[in-house]
C-alpha cells in the first residue's frame, strides 16, 4: 500500500482548505495530530501555551494582531472571538464570510516570510504537521512568536478554541463556545452509544483510490456515530488501495466528500451493484469542508453522518447522488 507524499494533496478534506476544482484536489498526509489539549494557564505576568511539539509557549500580553497559517485555524480564531485581530491568513481560508476580506499571504506550504515580518503579529498560529518547520523556524529567527497547534480528535477542537481565547484575551467569549461544543459532541456521542457498528469505505479520492486509516480525525468523528472503518487498521494515514480491496471488504456504507458541481465521488462504484453498499443505496455523502477542517463545522458533519448511518441501520436507501441536512 502506498501513503501519500509529504507536501502532495489528492482531497480537500484531508488537507485545511477548499481547493476551486476537481483537479485540485489535494491530501495532506501529515495532517494527523496531536492536539493542544491542555487549557493554558494566566497570570499577571504572562499566558502561557503548550506547543504541539511538546513545548511551552509564554506571551506577554494577549496578542492583539493574529496571523493563521491554515484555514481551520482562521475559523477557530473567529470561533473564539478573536475575528478583529486577525490581521492575515492563508489561501483557502474562506469561512467565516468576514476572513475573505483578510489579507492574504501564501499558503500553507508557501509562505510569504517578508510580508509577515511587515505586519508585525504579536502571535502566528502554525499547523504543526500542515506547515513546513523551515518555514517556521525561520520566522521564528525573525523574532516572530509562533505558536504550533493540532488536533487530531472531534473532542480537541473545543480545546483549542479555548486555548486560542486565552491567547487572544477573549476568553469570556471563547469558554462558553468550547463548552457548548463539548456539550453538542457528549450528546452526540450517548445519542449513539451501543448502536449496531457499521462497516463503511471513506474514499479520499477516486484516481488514484486513497482512503484514511483508523487514526485520522474523519475516521474518530464516525466512531461517534458507530461507523467502522474497514482500513482502520492501515498503518499509513491516507493509504493508497486497490478497489479489489474495497471488493472483498464489502462495506454496508460508502462515504465521500460532497464537492458542489462535481461529479458525485462515489458514482463510479455503481458499477459494482454486488456491493452491499451499492445494492442497499448506502452511498453517502459529506460537506467536503465541513468534514475536511478541524473546526466547529465537523460537528455539523458527525451529525449528518449519524443520521445517514442510522439509515443504512434501518436498511432504508439513501439518495444514491447526494442527500444533504
Amino acid at each position: 500500500m502506498t501513503e501519500l507524499p509529504a507536501g502532495s494533496c489528492r482531497a480537500r478534506f484531508l488537507c485545511n482548505w477548499s481547493p476551486p476544482s476537481t483537479t485540485t484536489l489535494v491530501v495532506f498526509v501529515a495532517s494527523l495530530l496531536v492536539a493542544v489539549t491542555a487549557v493554558p494557564q494566566t497570570s499577571m505576568a504572562d499566558i502561557t501555551l503548550q506547543q504541539a511539539n511538546g513545548g511551552v509557549l509564554k506571551l506577554p500580553a494577549p496578542a492583539g494582531r493574529i496571523i493563521t497559517l491554515a484555514p481551520n485555524l482562521a475559523e477557530l480564531v473567529f470561533a473564539a472571538g478573536a475575528g478583529e485581530q486577525l490581521k492575515a491568513v492563508v489561501e483557502y481560508s474562506d469561512y467565516p464570510p468576514p476572513v475573505v476580506q483578510i489579507p492574504r499571504i501564501g499558503n500553507a506550504f508557501r509562505i510569504d516570510l517578508e510580508r509577515i515580518v511587515q505586519l508585525q503579529p504579536d502571535l502566528v498560529i502554525a499547523w504543526k504537521s500542515g506547515n513546513p518547520q523551515t518555514a517556521l523556524a525561520k520566522l521564528e529567527q525573525l523574532g516572530i512568536t509562533v505558536w504550533q497547534i493540532e488536533i487530531t480528535r472531534p473532542e480537541e477542537i473545543a480545546d483549542a478554541i479555548e486555548n486560542i481565547s486565552i491567547a487572544a484575551g477573549t476568553r469570556d467569549h471563547g469558554r462558553p463556545v468550547a463548552q457548548k461544543l463539548r456539550s453538542r459532541l457528549s450528546v452526540l456521542s450517548a445519542q449513539n452509544a451501543g448502536k449496531m457498528p457499521v462497516d463503511y469505505f471513506y474514499q479520499v479520492a477516486a484516481q488514484p483510490l486513497y482512503t484514511i486509516n483508523g487514526q485520522h480525525i474523519i475516521s474518530r468523528s464516525m466512531e461517534v456515530c458507530g461507523g467502522h472503518n474497514i482500513f482502520a487498521d492501515l498503518p499509513a494515514l491516507a493509504p493508497q488501495i486497490s478497489r479489489e480491496s474495497v471488493i472483498l471488504a464489502n462495506p454496508q456504507a460508502m462515504i465521500a466528500p460532497d464537492i458542489p458541481g462535481d461529479t458525485p465521488a462515489l458514482q463510479t462504484w455503481l458499477n459494482w451493484p454486488r456491493l452491499q453498499a451499492v445494492g442497499n443505496g448506502a452511498m453517502l455523502y459529506l460537506p467536503a469542508d465541513g468534514i475536511s477542517r478541524a473546526a466547529p463545522r465537523l460537528l455539523d458533519s458527525i451529525e449528518l453522518a449519524c443520521k445517514l448511518l442510522d439509515k443504512v441501520r434501518s436498511h432504508q436507501p439513501v439518495n444514491p447522488v447526494r442527500e444533504q441536512q
